[in-house]
């Protein structure tokens, strides 16, 4: 496995972006979006989905590699954009920015989006939210994933609902995480590190517990396997609260703006691959709207190091705070490079032969 800086991986990444055809400024916001996941150590949603979610469904022709932004709606705190199936990151960075101008006038601002894509770590954007002094939140819906609990079919997407606080750290409070046990994107991550899932995170036809990674993500497309909730499968470990939020991201990323919700996010119309129309929700909350910031910081710092100085469980020397671990892996890749591993230099040699392209 051999290790890439970052600033060359997001060269690679914009130029590729380039060349199947989009604008410079929108190549490079969507490899700035893909490099943080890498940057953070989540290498379920950076370079990794490179070829396989943007570049091969653009060539596809089910993703406009021209992203028109239509502004449906514009009221004092709130907005409702149409991003007419362009790339996810641009439209959502222009949701987000939006919604921090408008909380910057308004003490809180809320933009919905529909006819989107995936649009990359979802931390990414409640971060924008942090740097201006800002509590971020957002949520999107995804193709079918997450049966319901007592249910086997796949039908609410991993849907994540991502908050982010700003503290007095060197980084701040960002949870981002599916409200599924686990997502696809790290479900890919086993397959190409050629490892069986642990006993759980799906479900199969027959209600039980599914391992088999590489026949896993075949069946997620076809309905024979599904994601379990947040809690797992059934109630007795909560199941039902993940499932209950997955609902809830669902029905913000789709009721607010009019969008597409459940099966249509499939990807497919009678047995064709049809654009995904993912909605996606940003809201920026000004904390100086409340109290001085540098208190709200203060705070917040305070009760997250409180929590890692609490006592610790027998074999274990550390407590970790949403975000810390993400920094860590900033601060090691920073040094070290991102990790490539076989599988990924098998993608990057593909788009080489494409485009001329190498890393």
């Amino acid at each position: 496995m051999r290790r890439v800086a970052f600033d060359d991986l997001e060269d690679f990444m914009r130029k590729t972006f380039v060349a199947v055809g989009l604008p410079e400024s929108d190549a490079a916001v969507c490899a700035d979006v893909l490099i943080e996941s890498d940057k953070r150590g989540i290498d379920s949603h950076g370079i990794g989905r490179l070829k396989p979610i943007y570049i091969d469904r653009i060539r596809a022709g089910i993703i406009n590699p021209i992203t028109k932004v239509d502004v449906v709606k514009n009221g004092l705190s709130t907005a409702v954009l149409d991003g007419n199936n362009g790339m996810g990151q641009v439209v959502s960075k222009m949701a987000m920015e939006m919604a921090i101008e408008k909380a910057k006038t308004y003490g809180m601002g809320m933009v919905a989006v529909r006819n989107s894509n995936h649009y990359g770590i979802a931390g990414y954007y409640a971060t924008m939210a942090t740097k201006a002094g800002m509590i971020g939140i957002t949520g999107t819906n995804a193709r079918p994933s997450i049966a319901p609990t007592f249910g086997i079919e796949n039908m609410l997407g991993t849907n994540p609902l991502t908050i982010g606080l700003p503290t007095d750290e060197a980084f701040p409070f960002v949870l981002d995480c599916a409200t599924s046990i686990s997502q696809r994107g790290k479900i890919e991550v086993y397959q190409r590190e050629g490892k069986e899932l642990p006993s759980g995170w799906v479900i199969g036809e027959d209600g039980q517990a599914r391992t088999d990674t590489e026949q896993v993500l075949k069946d997620l497309l076809t309905g024979g396997a599904a994601l379990a909730p947040l809690g797992g499968i059934g109630e007795d470990l909560g199941g039902y609260k993940g499932y209950g939020y997955a609902t809830v991201v669902e029905i913000l990323s789709a009721a607010l703006q009019g969008g597409a919700f459940l099966k249509a996010l499939s990807g497919l119309q009678n047995g064709e691959k049809v654009p995904y129309r993912l909605g996606h929700f940003f809201i920026a909350i000004d904390v100086e709207a409340f109290t001085e910031l540098k208190e709200f910081e203060k705070i917040s710092g305070d009760i997250l190091r409180e929590l890692r100085n609490s006592k610790k469980a027998p074999g274990h020397d550390r407590i970790y705070t949403a975000g810390e671990k993400e920094h860590d892996a900033f601060v090691e890749r920073l040094e070290m490079g991102v990790p490539i591993n076989a599988a990924l230099e098998k993608d990057i040699e593909t788009i080489r032969q494409w485009y001329g392209l190498s890393v």
